[in-house]
């Protein structure tokens, strides 16, 4: 076997163990995310809204739907929304209250980002929100991206970024990985533009803000064990004054993060 090929069965493999592990962080909660006040709304699904209903897309992709809040949003302005994701419990949930929503224009698709099943230029307006921290390969995901929508169509990008900083960021990291294994990175807003304009896209405008993760209610929706838990308030409590300053800690463990909302065309 040459050196090229064992290379890329060892990328392959770890692409499906990291699957495999998201497939099951997610697949049992697929219910508390739907109901999800964090995933649920927000200013920034509004925006997508708007965002959707200026364009009308025939076809839409919401890439990493998760409980479908982007799905459900998009529905109301497109032809047609095509919700992908890896974890078929997931989709069910989604399909069910797509259903339960009366959005016949919604369909679910099982794949990954990295490997998108669809034809060059097949959407004309693409949104993905909190998912793409989790993607194995960031940069594959994003050049799916770009491959599936067409020239000149609308792509936005909704996730927690991280500061950028050193000691900021390994704590953001650590907390967000002993919550959930299947975290891979928060990337930086300057990681983001960097990773964009290489898949393709140009961005056009870029929002942020901060959203307080309520600590009882972010570790229960993941189901973190107690022991993993309390080492996550561990890591707070031991972290420097000017890291639990920046993160606005509170005393139950309750905390802030960044997000942002990148509104891409591709190119």
């Amino acid at each position: 076997m040459s050196r090229r090929v064992a290379i890329m069965d060892e990328r392959e493999n770890m692409l499906q163990s990291h699957y495999a592990l998201t497939v099951g962080q997610f697949g049992p909660r697929a219910e508390a995310y739907v109901e999800s006040a964090v995933h649920a709304g927000g200013a920034d699904l509004d925006a997508l809204g708007q965002l959707g209903a200026a364009a009308a897309p025939a076809r839409a992709l919401d890439l990493g739907t998760g409980g479908g809040h982007v799905a459900y949003c998009l529905a109301r302005h497109a032809g047609r929304v095509t919700a992908v994701d890896l974890s078929p419990d997931m989709l069910r949930v989604v399909a069910q209250t797509a259903r339960d929503k009366r959005l016949a224009n919604i369909e679910t698709v099982q794949a990954a980002a990295e490997d998108l099943p669809f034809a060059d230029d097949a959407f004309d307006f693409l949104a993905s929100r909190f998912s793409a921290h989790h993607w194995r390969d960031f940069a594959a995901g994003l050049r799916q991206a770009r491959r599936v929508l067409r020239a000149g169509a609308p792509a936005v990008f909704i996730d927690i970024v991280s500061p950028g900083r050193a000691m900021l960021d390994t704590h953001l990291q650590a907390v967000e990985l002993l919550r959930d294994p299947s975290h891979v990175r928060d990337y930086a807003l300057d990681e983001w533009c960097c990773a964009l304009a290489r898949a393709g896209f140009g961005v056009r405008s870029c929002k942020t803000w901060r959203l307080r993760m309520d600590f009882a209610v972010w570790t229960e929706r993941m189901r973190t064990p107690a022991p993993v838990a309390q080492a996550i308030r561990l890591l707070q409590t031991k972290a420097d004054a000017r890291t639990r300053a920046f993160f606005a800690v509170e005393a139950d463990g309750s905390f802030c993060l960044d997000a942002a909302m990148v509104e891409t065309a591709a190119v």
